[in-house]
């Protein structure tokens, strides 16, 4: 009889055990077993659920566990020693819960629901060897996740591990306090001089309404926002996005923690006063690393000089940063300021509620149309309204009249912007979007192009520049552009991984696709078409057709959802709203669908 042939698969298996466990247990069994027990059930199991891993043994101190995808293994083993450091402060130093954490890529052999083999032995040695407080993973599961993690690795070398009979190249990452700097120094610096890890890198933090209104929120906050945008203009600084500075807006959290959680080593912080026709701002810029102030100032002005302020304070903050002013970047921070300090207004009101998914685009696109009957010239006016426009377009996308007519007053305004103003990025970038639903995909590839060239720091843009690349055949880069997206922006909005699951997903990488589209799955009305469309083309097809379900339902609820489903075009309207300029891009996005059981 012939022997039966083991099962096997390729699994990324993470292994971890408590440090100094025996100490525990001799100083207070009892507590001990306690307080484990409760890290499992507050830590442990609710991110192993939310990364999809899978417990396959618990050895006293020990879990071992299996993951489908490397992203979720490195991204739950992150935030598991995120939340026993959380945890650990709570408790003095010698009851504190700490681990170590193993982690590897490699075939493994399943026998009655548990892993054996050379994938699962490597991770228990890579877990011996780490840290405490620490992560060592081998070079099989660094190189699946490298481009697509915000993270930083140091390189360890070959490494001879027990038992192993090769060397393992071993990588280490962490961000606990004092060890995440030298950690995302070092990795910098391992990847490459050019890398954006090693710029001098900035979060600007809300600046405080002194004003004593709160009617005037929106006018510290626009402040806030302009410097940060014209921050992000200077290619050799790295700008962390608006909205992850913005998380900690009211929020009473001491300056080293908020760098380290950003990954930045200096912080913008400051103060608005106004009063009648002045204001009066307020901004130190401080060291994290040293907690020094190395730049203060006050500025007293009259309302009307605000630009001249926010260039003040730039030119300020980058000088004393040493970095290297490029003629270029000043000629755009000279933007065009508007006649009518109220059309500046109207522009701050709508900016500082607009956001991607819709949410007050009306009442934002309200406040843009009022500032251009002030101030027909000013630009930032015609752009705010122009991407209202667009987002409302991206809301409801099916397409018809009323859609159509959104497109053309989108790129009417984003055209009359770039033309008073040729540095404004986001005009550039919706007249990308409009072009390539023309199928313009030239006009669309040039103007994408100058978005990213005049403002390679804004993360906004850049991940929305990630999907205009991707349909326009150029995915590879498309992937790097919404890589850099999260690195500069890590408290990212949901869109920027259904786009860049996309850009994966165009590349033919559907892993990584899946490993994204699985943490946004719903961010989209199309997500789950693409989502059953990328696990179609990798012969998961009972999974693709339940994508493909959830999709459909979402689709009826919409409006002239219902009549494409019956009318069996589902397809032709997801390929006319997803405008790929190649043609083997929209063939294969197509037989993906029709694999999942999606009608035509």
């Amino acid at each position: 009889m012939a022997e039966e042939r083991a099962q096997r698969r390729l699994a990324a298996i993470l292994a971890a055990d408590v440090v100094g466990y025996s100490h525990l247990m001799e100083q207070d069994e009892v507590g001990t077993m306690a307080a484990l027990a409760e890290r499992r059930k507050t830590v442990w199991e609710p991110l192993l659920a939310k990364y999809h891993g899978r417990v396959v043994r618990l050895m006293g101190d020990g879990t071992l566990a299996e993951f489908a995808s490397a992203v979720d293994a490195v991204q739950c083993a992150v935030d598991v020693q995120k939340a026993m450091r959380e945890a650990n402060a709570k408790l003095p130093d010698e009851r504190a819960i700490v681990i170590r954490v193993g982690l590897n890529l490699g075939d493994v052999i399943v026998e009655d629901g548990d892993l054996y083999g050379d994938g699962v032995n490597v991770a228990a040695r890579l877990e011996a060897m780490a840290d405490p407080g620490s992560i060592c993973l081998s070079a099989a599961i660094q190189q699946q996740v490298e481009r697509l993690l915000p993270l930083a690795f140091k390189d360890l070398g070959d490494q001879a591990l027990k038992n192993i009979g090769r060397p393992v190249r071993v990588y280490s990452i962490s961000d606990g306090d004092e060890e995440v700097g030298a950690t995302r120094r070092a990795g910098a610096q391992t990847r490459s001089a050019s890398s954006a890890a090693i710029r001098p890198s900035i979060a600007v933090l809300p600046f405080t309404n002194m004003s004593g209104d709160p009617e005037q929120e929106y006018f510290s906050d626009g402040i806030t926002e302009d410097i940060i945008t014209e921050l992000t203009r200077f290619r050799n600084l790295l700008v962390i996005a608006r909205n992850s500075s913005f998380a900690y807006k009211g929020k009473s959290v001491n300056i080293a923690t908020i760098a380290r959680e950003l990954g930045v080593g200096y912080v913008l912080e400051g103060s608005v006063r106004r009063v009648g026709q002045r204001v009066r701002i307020t901004a130190q810029l401080i060291d994290a690393a040293s907690g020094n102030h190395v730049w203060a100032e006050r500025f007293d002005r009259e309302l009307i000089d605000i630009f001249a302020v926010q260039d003040e304070v730039t030119r300020n903050i980058v000088g004393t940063m040493a970095v290297e002013l490029e003629g270029e970047s000043l000629v755009h921070a000279k933007r065009k300021s508007p006649d009518d300090l109220r059309a500046y207004e109207l522009w701050l009101r709508g900016k500082s509620i607009i956001n991607f998914m819709g949410q007050n685009t009306i009442e934002a696109r309200q406040h843009f149309e009022r500032a251009i009957a002030v101030d027909s010239s000013y630009s930032r006016a015609h752009s705010g309204l122009s991407q209202a426009h667009m987002w409302e377009v991206l809301q409801f996308p099916l397409p018809n009249d009323s859609r159509t007519a959104a497109w053309e007053r989108a790129f009417q305004h984003a055209h009359r912007a770039m033309t008073l103003d040729d540095t404004d990025y986001e005009a550039h970038l919706i007249l990308a979007w409009t072009y390539l639903y023309r199928r313009d995909c030239d006009l669309a590839k040039k103007h994408v192009a100058r978005a990213i060239q005049l403002n390679p720091n804004a993360a906004d843009m850049l991940a929305s520049a990630t999907y205009v690349l991707q349909a326009l055949g150029e995915a590879e880069e498309a992937v790097q552009c919404g890589q850099t997206a999260l690195r500069l922006n890590p408290h990212h909005p949901d869109w920027y991984l259904g786009y860049l699951s996309d850009a994966l997903f165009t590349a033919r990488r559907y892993p990584e696709a899946l490993a994204f589209r699985v943490r946004a799955p719903s961010v989209m009305i199309d997500s789950h078409f693409f989502g059953a469309a990328l696990l179609a083309h990798m012969g998961r097809l009972d999974e693709a057709k339940r994508w493909a379900d959830t999709g459909m339902s979402r689709l009826a609820a919409t409006p002239g959802g219902a009549l494409a489903i019956a009318e069996r075009r589902v397809v032709e309207l997801l390929l006319e709203n997803n405008p790929y300029c190649r043609q083997e891009d929209r063939d294969h996005f197509a037989e993906g669908m029709r694999k999942a059981g999606i009608p035509g």
